[in-house]
C-alpha cells in the first residue's frame, strides 16, 4: 500500500523535484535572420509621407505577406504592438467620440483602452463559463442605438461563439474586432480564429506562442479597413492628403510601426507556429486526462469544431464541494512545486478608470462630454459570471511561461492528486 506523503506546505517532499525550463521559441533561425538585417544597415524603411517607403521595409512587407498567406486572409498589417493593433483598428471602423463599442470585462486592459483612445465608451458584457469569452446573450443586452462595434476576445487560446456574435453583430448593422492575441492557430469551424471578424488582431509580446519582443499584426479581408489601418500606423494626418484619401474620419496617425528586425525574427517565428501549438496542445491533453477524475475541478473544454491553442489552461473550482478556498488551494499547488498558477483577469470595469472615471483631465471625459447621450454601469456584479471567476472559481495554468517536459507533466498531474487526496487537512 503506497504510504500518503505529507503535504508540502505542512513540510512535506514536494510533488516537482525541479523547476521547468522556460519557454523560448527564440532560435537560430532568428539570430541568423536578425543579424543578416543588422548587417544590411537598414533597420527600418517607414517614411511618415506618401512615399514608397510608407509601407516600410522589406522585411515588414514579407512578414505581411507571409502573415496573410498562412492565415488565408487578405490583408495583414504590422504594427509595433497588439494594443497598438487595436487602437488602429478601432479607428479604422470609424469609430466616433460617443459611440459605444461592447467588449469583455474578462481580458488585458488594452482591449478597452483601446477604445477609449477614440473618446468612445466601453460598455462591458458578461461572459460564458464554457469558454470564458463574450456571452452573446450579454452582448445582445448591452446593445443601445448608440452601439456601433463589438470587440472579442478569444480569451486563453479557445476561439468565441463567433457565429452567433456575427449574427449578432450583422442584425445590429456593428463591426466587430477580433481580439485573437493569444488563440493564433486556433480554429473555428474550420477558419483561423482572427480571421472571421471585420479585423483580427494578434499580439507579439515576450510570452506568446510565437513572439518578435514586441510587436502585433492586423488582419482583415477590407482593403479601405486596410488601408485605414496602415495610415493610423503612419502619420496618416501627414499623408491621407497626398495619398488622396477623401475619408478623413480618424485620420489621426501614430507611430505604431515595426522594425526590419523584428519582422525578420517574426517571419522565422511564423514557420514555427503550428509545431508550437500543436506542443501545447499536446500538454493540455495529457494534463485533461490526468486531472479529469478530481472531484470539483473542472478541466478546459474544447468545443465542437473548435481547436484550442492553450495560452491558458483554464479550469473552474466548485469551491463549495472541494470545501476549500481557492487561497488556500494555490498555496497547497504552489508548494508542490506546480508552476505559472494564476486567478485569471482583474475584470476591467473594477479598475479604477472606470470606477471613478477618470481619463481625460479630471472632468470625467469622455463621459461627461456632451457628445455622449447614454449612461453606462461600471458597478461591481454586472458581469457575474466574470467577477466570480476572478473572485473565487478561476484556476489557471500559464502554458507560455514554461516548457513541460513529459516527466514534468507527470508530476503536476501527481501533485494535483496529492493535494486533493488531502483536502481535509486544507480545511
Amino acid at each position: 500500500m503506497k504510504v500518503k506523503q505529507k503535504l508540502a506546505i505542512f513540510g512535506g517532499p514536494k510533488a516537482i523535484s525541479q523547476e521547468f525550463p522556460l519557454y523560448n521559441s527564440i532560435g537560430n533561425e532568428e539570430l541568423e535572420a536578425a543579424k543578416a538585417v543588422v548587417a544590411s544597415g537598414v533597420l527600418s524603411q517607414f517614411l511618415g509621407s506618401w512615399h514608397p517607403n510608407f509601407y516600410g521595409g522589406k522585411k515588414v512587407q514579407a512578414f505581411e505577406r507571409a502573415w496573410a498567406a498562412h492565415f488565408n486572409i487578405g490583408h495583414a498589417v504590422s504594427v509595433n504592438s497588439a494594443t497598438s493593433g487595436l487602437m488602429a483598428a478601432v479607428g479604422a471602423i470609424g469609430i466616433e467620440p460617443g459611440d459605444e463599442v461592447i467588449v469583455s470585462t474578462w481580458s488585458m486592459s488594452a482591449s478597452a483602452t483601446a477604445i477609449l483612445v477614440w473618446n468612445a465608451i466601453p460598455v462591458f458584457a458578461d461572459i460564458e463559463t464554457e469558454t470564458f469569452n463574450l456571452d452573446p446573450a450579454a452582448v445582445e443586452r448591452a446593445i443601445t442605438p448608440r452601439t456601433r462595434a463589438i470587440m472579442v476576445i478569444d480569451i486563453h487560446g479557445h476561439p468565441a461563439k463567433l457565429d452567433e456574435i456575427m449574427a449578432i453583430a450583422r442584425r445590429h448593422n456593428l463591426k466587430v474586432i477580433e481580439d485573437c492575441a493569444q488563440a493564433p492557430n486556433a480554429l473555428y469551424k474550420g477558419r483561423y480564429a482572427g480571421t472571421i471578424a471585420d479585423i483580427g488582431v494578434y499580439s507579439l509580446n515576450y510570452h506568446k506562442h510565437i513572439h518578435t519582443g514586441e510587436g502585433g499584426m492586423c488582419v482583415t479581408n477590407d482593403p479601405l479597413l486596410a488601408e485605414r489601418m496602415q495610415l493610423i500606423r503612419n502619420h496618416a494626418e501627414a499623408v491621407a492628403g497626398d495619398k488622396g484619401v477623401t475619408d478623413l474620419t480618424n485620420m489621426i496617425g501614430f507611430n505604431f510601426r515595426m522594425c526590419e528586425v523584428e519582422a525578420a525574427i517574426g517571419i522565422e517565428q511564423l514557420k514555427k507556429l503550428p509545431r508550437l501549438v500543436a506542443e501545447r496542445q499536446a500538454v493540455a491533453e495529457r494534463l485533461i486526462a490526468g486531472l479529469s477524475g478530481l472531484d470539483g475541478l473542472r478541466v478546459p473544454l474544447v468545443l465542437d469544431q473548435c481547436t484550442h491553442a492553450f495560452y491558458k489552461f483554464a479550469m473552474i473550482l466548485d469551491v463549495d464541494r472541494i470545501g476549500v478556498t481557492r487561497a488556500r488551494l494555490v498555496e497547497a499547488l504552489d508548494a508542490e512545486g506546480v508552476p505559472g498558477l494564476g486567478k485569471g483577469y482583474v475584470n476591467i470595469h473594477r479598475y479604477p478608470i472606470y470606477q471613478k472615471r477618470i481619463a481625460y483631465g479630471r472632468g470625467g471625459f469622455p463621459w461627461t462630454s456632451s457628445v455622449y447621450q447614454g449612461s453606462v454601469s461600471y458597478d461591481v456584479g454586472i458581469c457575474p459570471n466574470a467577477e466570480k471567476l476572478h473572485d473565487e472559481t478561476f484556476l489557471g495554468i500559464e502554458m507560455c511561461e514554461h516548457l513541460f517536459p513529459e516527466a514534468q507533466v507527470n508530476q503536476v498531474i501527481d501533485a494535483f492528486h496529492k493535494v486533493w487526496a488531502q483536502l481535509d487537512d486544507l480545511k
